[in-house]
């Protein structure tokens, strides 16, 4: 495998990258065993890499880039005419697949491709629970081309009427009417976030609430994720995370009928002039579900650490074992199980 130099990976990281290479000597192709990517256009194919090379090495940047690389690498195998509208990257300066970027064949259906090859980087890296491998398709035109920038977000399931909340309603009006909408008392109401100093504010008002809480340290495409399900017992998911998860979060949970709202945040004036040339006029917007995912979609998140959606990647008797949810709102939900062996 040759080693292609991006901008933003430093002279460490690629160092650090050869040594490993050297250890093992060993193909990207599938890394992490998740590429479920494209829904019914890729499946896992035969695993060559061992799980030990990747997961739990403290090294973000190296976990980030073998899986950039790998969704890159099988895409362009593919028979469509595809195109990033959501990149990943640019706010860490990770390698990324960047927004614009052109892949497959060129020969097959126009597609639209959201990708977060690695969401949860230092899950990864640091062996803990929740790293996924995510990506969402579509016909061309379907997904919103977001800016690499943040978003306010608000989630919620299927079971709170549409129009019970709103990200421009005050926090306790918005709990409150899920409370009613329920039949639950505030103490029995649970809320996601990220855990973040930006996000004290909120933190505090819950708490006031007497609201329980869930705090995440990253991954807030599976933490938006979490209202789909009365068994993850959350009943919002709210706050400021990635613009691009948000796209992605949305894919799914159009799937299952779940209400979403989003307005991003421009900080900079890098951000709103590349917003503006993504035809964003009006910077404070607020977007629901049906203007970010303007079509029918396919959503696809595997699991590379077990996490609260799937389970990560296992070794067994010399084959790999991955578990990806995959949604498509015309036809399916489901959790798909490959076994690969080692070849």
């Amino acid at each position: 495998y040759k080693l292609t130099s991006h901008n933003e990976i430093n002279q460490k990281i690629i160092k650090n990258w050869e040594r490993y290479r050297k250890e093992y000597p060993i193909s990207l192709k599938n890394s992490f065993r998740q590429i479920v990517a494209s829904a019914r256009f890729i499946s896992p194919k035969k695993a060559k890499i061992p799980i030990k090379f990747l997961i739990g090495k403290n090294d973000k940047m190296i976990a980030d880039r073998a899986a950039t690389d790998s969704m890159r690498k099988n895409l362009n195998l593919l028979d469509i005419d595809g195109k990033i509208v959501i990149g990943e990257g640019e706010l860490d300066k990770a390698p990324m697949l960047y927004i614009g970027e052109k892949l497959g064949s060129g020969k097959g259906p126009s597609i639209d491709i959201a990708v977060d090859p690695l969401e949860g980087t230092n899950f990864a890296a640091k062996n803990l629970p929740g790293a996924l491998s995510v990506i969402a398709v579509s016909l061309k035109g379907n997904l919103f081309n977001a800016p690499e920038t943040y978003m306010n977000k608000l989630a919620v399931g299927n079971d709170v009427p549409k129009d019970a909340t709103d990200l421009d309603f005050p926090i306790e009006k918005n709990i409150k009417n899920i409370a009613d909408a329920k039949n639950k008392n505030l103490e029995n109401i649970t809320a996601c976030l990220l855990d973040r100093p930006r996000h004290k504010e909120i933190i505090e008002k819950l708490k006031k609430l007497k609201v329980n809480l869930k705090l995440i340290s990253d991954g807030d495409v599976s933490g938006a994720l979490l209202v789909t399900q009365k068994k993850y017992n959350i009943d919002i998911f709210l706050g400021i995370g990635g613009g691009p998860e948000g796209v992605l979060a949305a894919s799914a949970l159009d799937a299952f009928n779940c209400n979403f709202q989003g307005r991003f945040l421009f900080k900079t004036e890098e951000d709103i002039s590349r917003a503006k040339k993504m035809g964003i006029d009006d910077l404070n917007k607020k977007y629901n579900l049906n203007e970010i995912i303007r079509g029918d979609s396919i959503f696809c998140a595997t699991g590379i650490t077990t996490g609260d959606l799937v389970n990560g990647v296992k070794l067994k008797n010399g084959k790999y074992y991955t578990e990806t949810l995959v949604t498509h709102k015309n036809s399916f939900i489901d959790i798909v199980k490959k076994e690969v062996a080692i070849t």
